[in-house]
């Protein structure tokens, strides 16, 4: 079917009204959980195939966060659809004010292909719970993934209700000359802009979920072997292919050698001495990608690691010291296992190298020092991040998830999902057993008078 043809059979099937009933928007969710469920060993394997995850991980960072959102709204669903009431100004007695969410109609979600299942599937629960009908369009660097979402969708929903459009980057060319309601996408800057210019030919709001280079922060008082175990966790799962991995580490000099140490003996811990060998250790997505972060490898500055398989596309867990903002791996988000470590004199120079870039979609500050974590909270713009952990962040549906800046705009899950696919109107409804005349000409001096009683 063409593009055009389904987003206008979408748009007449919402126009019908039936997304609206809570209950069949809770029917819609429960029915993506069982397909979830039904389709859970598919999905692994797909996501294998596509990028070497094993089976654990799959579940930890993509199916069982998808349940675990899915079950959230669940939850809420009820509430958040209902009417909430609004404090009303004196002046406008007597009436009351409160606001109502509403879907924006057919929406378009752009996924990318480091976790193509969580980021498919979490922005359409979204979606779905707002009331809206949906097109989605996984990568196609995901090849196996997108095929097993296409097919799970296709027997979960008709199509228009939800539909996945699969393809390359004409299939995404087409889709965005296309007028939606609403459009949300994650990806790459280059692509985010786009996307964006395109939106704006039909003035459609969007959400921009990014990337950039996260800093993680360590300054001398923290726990450092601790740190070093959750930033190797943080940095290399999914070999560095995740949007918030920690792209680079500034460390305070009198802490270097020991959270090098530690970082060292965690990467054999948690790999093994041949990472590349360990069946549960994965890979880059395609030749490109695997040959773009190959070539930021500067070995003179490898410390540990900086071997790769080029037949398996497997690059292993590398620390590289001594590395300048001048680097190659500086001047881009690496998205892979290379982790450059920046020395510091102090954790002033560390704020100023943080505050002179571009607005990371996350931070992390290793530290046991209050006034460190109050200065770097409050005085950084970045999109979220942790204090004493890596990536964690994102794996709640309590809290928002999103960027700022150049690493993005807007925010979802659980609540911040809702909202995100809900327009929000407000309204006063005002009674009619009484009307104060204050507001009406002929402005006499006693009418001016009680307006300015009551409007302060």
């Amino acid at each position: 079917m063409k593009t055009d043809t389904l987003i206008k059979k979408q748009r007449a099937f919402f126009d019908t009204g039936k997304t609206l009933a809570v209950t069949e928007r809770m029917k819609a969710l429960t029915s993506l959980e069982q397909a979830l469920l039904a389709y859970e060993e598919k999905l692994s394997q797909a996501l294998l195939a596509d990028l070497g995850k094993s089976r654990a991980e799959s579940y930890m960072c993509e199916i069982g966060l998808t349940l675990s959102e899915l079950r959230y709204m669940k939850k809420h669903l009820v509430s958040f659809t209902k009417r909430r009431l609004i404090r009303t100004p004196l002046a406008q007695f007597p009436s009351k004010s409160f606001t109502i969410q509403e879907p924006y109609g057919v929406v378009l979600i752009m996924s990318p292909w480091n976790y193509p299942v969580l980021l498919t599937l979490e922005p359409l629960i979204g979606a779905l719970a707002a009331g809206n009908c949906c097109v989605v369009k996984p990568s196609a660097y995901a090849p196996a993934t997108s095929a097993v979402l296409a097919q799970m969708i296709s027997e979960t929903y008709k199509e228009e209700y939800v539909a996945v459009v699969e393809g390359g980057r004409e299939e995404n060319q087409n889709l965005l000359e296309q007028r939606f309601d609403y459009i949300f996408f994650t990806g790459g800057v280059r692509v985010g802009r786009l996307v964006m210019e395109k939106a704006s030919a039909h003035l459609t709001p969007v959400t921009l979920e990014l990337g950039g280079k996260s800093p993680c922060i360590v300054e001398h008082t923290a726990d450092l072997k601790l740190t070093a175990r959750r930033l190797v966790f943080g940095k290399y799962l999914n070999c560095g292919q995740t949007c918030v991995a920690p792209d680079y580490v500034l460390v305070e000099q009198e802490a270097e050698e020991e959270l090098l140490h530690h970082i060292k003996r965690e990467i054999v811990r948690q790999f093994g001495k041949k990472p590349l060998l360990n069946p549960s250790y994965g890979k880059m997505i395609n030749q490109k990608h695997f040959d773009r972060v190959i070539g930021l490898i500067n070995q003179k500055k490898v410390v540990h690691g900086g071997e790769w398989d080029a037949q398996t596309l497997q690059i292993a867990p590398t620390v590289l010291r001594g590395v300048t903002a001048e680097d190659a791996l500086m001047q881009e988000e690496i998205f892979g296992p290379l982790l450059p470590i920046i020395t510091v004199s102090s954790m002033k120079e560390a704020y100023t190298f943080v505050k002179h870039r571009p607005k990371p979609l996350a931070l992390y500050l290793f530290t046991s020092d209050a006034r460190i974590e109050e200065r770097f909270l409050g005085q950084l713009s970045f999109g979220g991040g942790c204090v004493n952990d890596t990536i964690i962040h994102l794996a709640t549906s309590e809290m928002g998830f999103g960027g700022v800046g150049s690493s993005g705009m807007g925010s979802y899950h659980g609540r911040k999902s809702f909202e995100t696919f809900s327009h929000e109107k407000s309204i006063v409804k005002k009674f009619t057993w009484l009307d104060l005349p204050m507001r009406y000409q002929p402005y006499y001096k006693i009418k001016e008078t009680l307006v300015r009683m009551f409007v302060k």
